[in-house]
């Protein structure tokens, strides 16, 4: 089936996702409940986790961070992480990338190396 121009493109043909369901965003002052697709991989160039994905388009978010870059904290069932909210992308979904410790559970050889934030 051919996807819709005005459609978003679909992350989960490849089953590459690290954590896909639901989450809070915060701020100091507020939260957003939010559905992410995330992703990460170890650097081994500056020897740290790198995560990041997409949070879906809502009011609750739009007016946490007002379509502008945010420091949030974002949280799974699996955990909370510090994260940056980047401008949202023509589907109004915000980018969100972290370092450290990912708010998802990782592979244990990961875990073993000690990564933190």
């Amino acid at each position: 089936m051919a996807q819709r121009v005005d459609e978003p493109p679909r992350d989960d043909e490849h089953g590459d996702d690290d954590y896909h369901g639901s989450a809070v965003v915060f701020t100091a002052e507020r939260e957003a409940d939010v559905e992410v697709v995330l992703r990460g991989n170890f650097q081994p160039i500056d020897g740290r986790f790198h995560w990041y994905g997409r949070a879906t388009a809502g009011s609750e978010l739009d007016e946490l961070v007002d379509g502008r870059k945010a420091e949030v904290v974002l949280r799974t069932p699996h955990g909370d992480a510090v994260a940056t909210l980047s401008d949202p992308d023509p589907w109004n979904r915000y980018r969100i990338t972290g370092l450290g410790r990912p708010p998802f559970p990782i592979d244990s050889e990961l875990v073993e190396l000690g990564e933190t934030d």
